[in-house]
Formats: C-alpha cells, structure tokens, sequence
C-alpha cells in the first residue's frame, strides 16, 4: 500500500498537483488499512494527490479543462459546465449538449447537498404505445434506438445553467473556452473514441455518425487522427451568449425538432416541448450507513427517477450484513453485494418511475423494518429474489394492481465527473447521451439522445398491470444514474463517485462505496477492482481470481465473464495530511484521470 501511494505521489508530482497548504476546510478523511490488493487488481497509475482542489472525469481534456477554471477562481459548478462542453466534443460516444444528467451539490459553508434533475422529458405528442410494432409487441431496440422517437427534450445544459446561476462563481460565457478551442482548432481522436466508432453498435453505423467521422480520403477516423467541429463550436458559441435557450430555442432548436421529425419512427417533438424544459431541484436523498465495524456515513443520491432510491436500498441492506469483515480477497464480501443489488433491482423494476407520475415509494423501500426483512433474504447459497411489498406500494395503499416488472435495456454510453474546489464545494455528475453516440443522428456538431428507450417498451403487461416507468407525455424516464456524495454525520466532506454503465450502475456504484468505506482502499484500487452485477438469476463479471470464482460458484453465483463490465468509476476522498487534502481515482477500463493541485 505503501507503494501504491508513493507511486501516486510522484505521479501527481510530476503533473503539479501536490501543495503544501492544507483545504481551507478539513475533510474527513477515510481510514486506510494496511491492506494489500491483490495483484490482478492492481489498475494503472491514473490517479492522484492534491491538497487544495481536484477533478476526475474519463477523459484527460475535460480534466484538464476543469483543472484550469479551478486555479482561474472557478467553482465546482463553474468546472463542471466547463467539463461538459468538452467531454461532449471528445467524448460524444458518452455524453453532451443533447442529453441529459443528474448533479448533486455539496456546499461546503452550509453543509448541504442539493440534488439537480436533468433528465430528459417525453414530447407532449409522445405515446405510451409509440416502441410497440404493429403487432403489438417491443419493436427491436436496435430499430427503435435509431429513430427520432427515441430522443427526449435535452436536459444537461439546462440543469447546469440552473446550477451555475444558484452557485457559480464566473461568468457563464467565459466557461467555454476550452471547449471551443479544441472544437475550432481539433483534438486528437483517442483509443477508446477510435473504437467506439469502428464498433458494433447501430448508432456508429447511423448515416450522421458516418459522415462526421470519416476522414477526407474515405476510411473512418483513427486513434492519432485531428477531428474539428466548427459546428460544435458555434452551438456553444450560442450557449454561452444566450445559455440553455442557445440550444432549446432558436437555430439549434429547430434543428433539434427537423432532425428528430425524419423517419424512421419519426418524433412528435416541437418547440414548444423544448421552450418547456426545465430542469428539476431538490434536497438529496441522504441516508445513514454504517455496517457493523465502521464508523457512521451519510450517502447522498438524487431522487427518484434515478438510480439513488436502489442504490440507498441495496446500501441499507448491506448495513444489515457482516460486509466491513471481509475484503476484496474474501468471496462472501462480493457474495453479499450481489445478493443485496439482486433484491434492490427486484424492487427498482417494479417500484421506479417518475414520481411526478407514479407513487414511487422511497420511504418504504428505505425502512429500517423493510431493509432487514430483505437482508433476511441472503441465505448461504443465493436463491430467487422477488419484489417485496414497502409500506406505500400502490397495490398496498388501493386495489390497484402492483407495477409490473421492467427490464428496460440500458446500454452504457453514460460519463461521470467528480470536482472539488478550493472551497471544499463539491460536484458529483452522472452525464449521458443514453446509448453509444445517443440515437447516432446529430445537428450543431452534437449527437442527440435516444433516453426515451430507457421507459419501458411494453407500458402493461398481459395481466393489465401498468409499468411504474411506462411511457407517458411530459414524464422523465427512469434512469440508473447515480451519483454520490458521502459525509460524516456532522455534515463533513468524506468521499464523493459515481460511474457510466447503463442498468449496472447500480452495481458499480455499490462496489465503489464498500471498496472505499467498508474495505478501506485507495480510490484508484477501488476503480480497477473487478465489477459484479447481480441482477435477476444472472451474474455478470469481470474475470476474477480462480479461487473467487470457485468460492462464489460453491454459493451459487455462477459468474458469465465473457463481456465484462465496462464501468467508469471516478472516485474522490477526503485524505488531509502531509501526501495532500484529497485522494482520486479513474477507472482503468477507460482514459480518465484525477488531477488537481
């Protein structure tokens, strides 16, 4: 461990980010054990040490740009609006200008966190029925991914313009400057955006996806390749003179509504669908943690439609079990967290929807009484789970039928970002386009979202019960974005994360905390430690030492590696002392860092 963070240190060394001061306000910081990860999770050196501020995202450009409104007298909420803008030029595979994002705030005067809700809304014009094909079953999601129908109101720009205006420290305008920069001049096309667009997907394939990225001589970009979009850098060239109207009104916005309004599967979307938005805010979902052997925590997540409500249920059930005595190398550790995501998705996909909507009911799925009835469920050897019954169910509090279960498909083109200034102010942002490139069409240089495939294809089912996360005009889909933010009971900072990855970000989220709190490891061992999903009968994994995979078999956690789990963990900590004020990692299975100075 010791050589761990002597490595880090020299690593931040050499890229400035060590300082002498310590934050203006003391953290907590997360004890570390003297405990050795195994070998094969020993993950790349892309984390780092910093005394006063720091920023972790998936790509090196967007750190860098966060880093820079940082030392200029920016904000948190000043950096993240600046990593937006560029994350969604270098990484549009991911996220952008055209989707949406969930933000929590921590500020570090009040001790508060406040919750902000991008996501995107359905048209007026949208129908319950509109993913059915004639015969009245889900069309393909590869077909309907693709069509304009999958695109809901952009959100993402909004919220953050909401948020800068409440928090922000700098002028809006100057907060794109890096970002049209590498738009106007080019940026050189990385590894992972070279493979996302010679890959598989249907949206890379899209007529506009092809034409932006293939080159003059006919061959699509490559790794080392220079990409300019002057296009993108005029879209933000109207954001930054007239804010989220830059986009939702006006030039672009039209553009949005003709895009989407080409077949296939055409969208009813119009101007007044996008004059509408607006983004959502309120007090964060805070609960206690504190599993036998730790010290107390508080969780932060959004509200609900995100993935905070699960999250916070398959925590309260770990807190129920012996998780903080076992460690990366133990299998009932990882035996545990799949069982507790099992019982908490079980709920999710009955019970979550858009609460503007739906009775989703968060109190009930978070009752002590209800959390240890669930935990009760984790025998020796895993067995079937079932959707329990929380106090405020709708089948409970009428004779309406309970929700019926969805199992929406979420694929993975999602973002996170984490940034600390150096008031101690704190960003956690889950940002995404949905599916890889969005719906693959583009207007003003950015990709469009496909979020509305993330309802449920099938609004009931064949006994006439409704789905909590159905389809419906105005209604914000359900989504697994999660971002977190962790405090002491006295309301100091502790450790802020969160990751991409579509339905598992649940799962990368929960091995994320316990790694962290309960297993005491360094952020940048926590992001490279293989992932679990447990989610339904299946167990989806990295590969895992053969021991872990033998014991976990024994238990009945049969483990299908054949893909992996491609998270993106960005993890930040509290760590006062002599190697600095904050601690940070990136997840290895993409091209992040965490930097600071």
């Amino acid at each position: 461990m010791r050589a761990f963070l002597a490595a880090t240190a020299l690593l931040c060394l050499a890229n400035g980010s060590l300082a002498r001061a310590a934050p203006a306000q003391a953290p907590v910081p997360v004890d570390l054990a003297p405990q050795v990860p195994p070998a094969a999770y020993a993950p790349a050196h892309q984390g780092g040490i910093a005394a006063h501020a720091m920023v972790a995202a998936a790509n090196p450009l967007a750190v860098s740009a966060g880093v820079a409104v940082l030392k200029a007298g920016g904000n948190a909420v000043d950096a993240a609006v600046a990593m937006q803008a560029v994350l969604g030029l270098v990484e549009p595979q991911s996220s952008g200008l055209g989707g949406g994002a969930f933000l929590l705030y921590y500020d570090a005067r009040t001790r508060r966190v406040t919750a902000y809700d991008g996501r995107e809304t359905a048209p007026a014009g949208a129908s319950p029925n509109q993913f059915l094909g004639a015969d009245g079953k889900p069309v393909p999601f590869a077909e309907a991914v693709l069509g304009g129908s999958a695109t809901g109101v952009p959100g993402a720009i909004a919220m953050l313009e909401m948020a800068q205006r409440q928090h922000g420290h700098r002028a809006w305008k100057r907060l794109f400057a890096a970002a049209h920069r590498l738009a106007s001049d080019g940026f050189i096309v990385s590894p992972r955006l070279a493979g996302m667009i010679a890959g598989a997907s249907p949206e890379a394939a899209a007529p506009d996806a092809r034409a932006y990225f293939t080159r003059p001589d006919g061959q699509l970009m490559q790794a080392g390749d220079r990409l300019r979009n002057r296009a993108y850098a005029d879209t933000l060239d109207r954001i930054a003179a007239h804010g989220a109207a830059g986009l939702l009104a006006g030039p672009v916005g039209e553009a949005i509504v003709a895009r989407v309004a080409q077949g296939p599967r055409p969208s009813s979307m119009t101007l007044a669908d996008l004059s509408a938005y607006r983004p959502h805010t309120s007090e964060a979902l805070c609960r206690p943690w504190q599993p036998a052997g730790l010290p107390p925590y508080v969780v932060c997540t959004p509200q609900a439609p995100s993935g905070g409500v699960a999250l916070q249920e398959a925590l309260g059930v770990l807190a129920r079990t012996d998780i903080a005595a076992h460690g990366p190398h133990d299998a009932t550790g990882w035996y545990e967290m799949a069982q507790a995501s099992r019982l908490a998705y079980a709920d999710r996909d009955r019970y979550v929807g858009d609460p503007a909507f739906v009775q989703v009911p968060t109190a009930g799925l978070l009752a002590p009484d209800y959390l240890t009835a669930r935990a009760r469920l984790i025998g020796d050897v895993a067995a079937p789970v079932s959707y329990g019954m929380p106090a405020g169910a709708p089948c409970i509090a009428s004779t309406a039928p309970c929700p019926a279960p969805d199992a929406t498909p979420e694929p993975g083109g999602t973002s996170h970002i984490v940034i600390i200034d150096t008031h101690g102010n704190v960003v956690s942002m889950t940002t995404t386009v949905e599916s890889i490139f969005g719906s693959g069409r583009m207007v003003g240089g950015f990709f469009l979202n496909n979020q509305l495939t993330d309802f449920s294809f099938s609004p009931v089912q064949s006994d006439a019960s409704p789905a909590a996360n159905a389809l419906a005009p105005g209604k914000r889909p359900r989504s697994s974005m999660a971002p977190v933010i962790v405090l002491a009971p006295d309301g100091r900072f502790v450790a802020a994360l969160g990751s991409p990855g579509g339905s598992a970000i649940l799962a990368y989220n929960l091995k994320g905390l316990v790694g962290l709190l309960a297993w005491h490891l360094p952020p940048q061992v926590v992001t490279g430690m293989p992932n679990l999903v447990g989610r339904g009968n299946a167990y989806s994994a990295d590969p895992f030492p053969p021991a872990l995979t033998a014991a976990l078999a024994a238990r009945g956690v049969v483990l299908e590696t054949s893909r992996g789990e491609a998270s993106g963990l960005q993890v930040v900590a509290a760590r006062p002392g002599r190697h600095g004020g904050y601690e940070g990692g990136a997840d290895p299975r993409r091209e992040g860092l965490a930097r600071g100075f």
